[in-house]
């Protein structure tokens, strides 16, 4: 197995499950997504039973693999994989997401050009072209109601109240970034430092919400979060290759995640009765959406 570079500018991170042809394909990017800058790459496969790590099993540009005798979820994944680098800038990119020629260049500049900036998130948009909505405010109790994955949205998606609190690719206007509340861990380039200094991933988020709960802890310590929405350089992501053959661990992983942000972020007393009125919002939004899957 290689070592990590000393030269490399960037380390890119992938958590990897079951991910099929898609982390061929997000490996095969890398080379022209992270140009010009230098880089390596590391694979974290959790447990992965399709075969899929193998891509990353002695690779010739960069690529390194790691295999975990079982699955850590993803924050737990992602923080193995960001110990085993080196680079000053981490980009943490999912498997079934692909790099497009040079999308990397303005990431690494608005880092450099922002002392204050911890975390930029390129446009990330599904393979027809839409934006996936990757840049995002704060959640709150009405998320679970009107959020973007939410029953409203699913029944309604073009009423203006649902997905309300995505941050729209037109935000930035006339400059190149606009500071958002989180983005998504997807794909985003994360200052080392920032991300050692606020501890990493909080390793009790299995899976989702652990990036919110991320730039929530970074922007308490006095970092920025910004948003780089330049639709010539996007990221194509494939949504939840790695969780659509066990649907119903997913959404109960989603939902004890939210519940998990917002007793830690949002009602954070003991007593405080908000958070029963999240469980019980929670747990039923859970079941309702176990019914349509």
């Amino acid at each position: 197995m290689s070592t990590p570079s000393d030269h490399a500018a960037i380390a890119v991170v992938i958590v990897n499950y079951n991910s099929g042809s898609y982390l061929a394909r997000c490996v095969g990017s890398l080379p022209e997504g992270c140009a010009p800058s230098v880089w390596d790459a590391v694979v974290v496969d959790n447990r992965s039973t399709d075969g899929s790590e193998q891509v990353a099993d002695g690779h010739s540009q960069g690529v390194r693999l790691i295999r975990s005798d079982r699955n850590l979820g993803f924050a737990a994944g992602a923080n193995l994989g960001v110990r085993s680098t080196r680079a000053p800038y981490v980009l943490l990119l999912n498997p079934d997401a692909r790099l497009t020629p040079g999308c990397l260049q303005g990431l690494v500049e608005e880092l450099e050009s922002r002392p204050d900036c911890a975390i930029v998130a390129p446009l990330v948009v599904n393979e027809d072209g839409t934006a996936q909505g990757n840049a995002r405010g704060d959640p709150t109790m009405i998320t679970g109601v009107l959020g973007r994955t939410s029953l409203v949205r699913r029944i309604f998606p073009r009423w203006p109240g649902a997905g309300r609190q995505v941050v729209p690719s037109e935000a930035a206007g006339a400059e190149p970034s606009v500071e958002v509340d989180w983005v998504s861990g997807a794909c985003c380039l994360v200052r080392r430092r920032a991300f050692e200094d606020a501890g990493g991933f909080d390793e009790g988020y299995f899976l989702y919400w652990e990036d919110a709960d991320l730039c929530r802890r970074i922007r308490q310590r006095g970092g920025r979060i910004r948003f780089r929405p330049d639709p010539a350089v996007p990221v194509v992501h494939t949504v939840g290759r790695s969780s659509e053959g066990a649907s119903a661990e997913a959404i109960r992983a989603f939902h004890d995640s939210a519940y998990r942000y917002f007793v830690t972020h949002v009602a954070s007393g003991r007593f405080n009765p908000a958070r029963w009125a999240a469980w019980l919002l929670l747990k039923g939004r859970a079941e309702i959406l176990k019914a349509f899957r």
